[in-house]
C-alpha cells in the first residue's frame, strides 16, 4: 500500500510530479513583462514556492463584515503566480466561517488542504487551510488563505485584483508584473 497522502511527509509520487514544471523562477521567459520601478516580477518568484513574512496591513471583507485583518500574514511566492496571502488563525473572524465537510485537496508543495465557507453559504468555498502541511511548509499550519474572487481583499488600503480562474487565489497588486498564471492555456506555467 502507498504512503498516506494525509501524513506530513511528501510521498515519492509527489516529488516526481514536481519535476514536470517548465519554469522555476531562475530565468524570465521572453513573454514576461518588464517590471516597472517599484515592481517585482512573478517570474522571479521561485518554485518550490517561497514564504515571505508580510508586514502590510491585510483586510478581508464580505459586505460590511470583517472576515480577517492582520499585520502578520505570510505571502507565498511561486513562479508565475501573484502572491497568495495566509492569515494567522488569531486574526480570523471564526464567527463567520464553517468548515466544509468532506472537501479536501492536495497541493503538491504544501500538502492536504481543508476548505472553509461563510456560514450563510456553507458549501461555497472562500478559504482553505492546512491542518497537517508537509514538513517543508509547517509554518502554514492552521493559517487561512482566502479566494479573493469571492471577497473584498485589501493590502495597505489597495483593493487587490483576483487572479484569473476559480482554482487560483493570488492577489494582484500594483507592485507586481506578470503575466499571471490562471488564464486558459497557462496551466503549464
Amino acid at each position: 500500500m502507498g504512503q498516506n497522502i494525509f501524513d506530513n511527509e511528501v510521498p515519492h509520487w509527489i516529488l516526481k510530479a514536481r519535476e514536470k514544471w517548465e519554469y522555476f523562477g531562475q530565468a524570465r521567459p521572453p513573454f514576461a513583462e518588464i517590471p516597472k520601478a517599484g515592481q517585482r516580477s512573478v517570474w522571479d518568484f521561485p518554485r518550490p514556492p517561497a514564504i515571505e513574512k508580510s508586514l502590510k496591513k491585510l483586510k478581508i471583507k464580505h459586505g460590511a463584515e470583517l472576515v480577517a485583518a492582520s499585520h502578520n500574514a505570510l505571502a507565498i511566492l511561486e513562479t508565475a503566480s501573484p502572491s497568495t496571502y495566509y492569515v494567522p488563525p488569531e486574526d480570523i473572524n471564526y464567527k463567520l466561517l464553517v468548515k466544509i465537510p468532506k472537501r479536501e485537496s492536495l497541493c503538491e508543495w504544501k500538502g492536504n488542504a481543508v476548505y472553509w465557507a461563510l456560514k450563510n453559504d456553507p458549501m461555497a468555498p472562500i478559504a482553505w487551510s492546512y491542518p497537517k502541511p508537509f514538513q517543508e511548509y509547517i509554518i502554514l499550519k492552521d493559517y487561512f488563505a482566502f479566494y479573493p474572487q469571492h471577497l473584498e481583499c485589501y493590502l495597505d488600503g489597495e483593493r487587490i485584483v483576483p487572479q484569473t480562474g476559480e482554482f487560483y487565489a493570488g492577489w494582484i497588486t500594483s507592485d507586481l508584473s506578470g503575466p499571471f498564471k490562471g488564464k486558459p492555456g497557462t496551466g503549464h506555467w
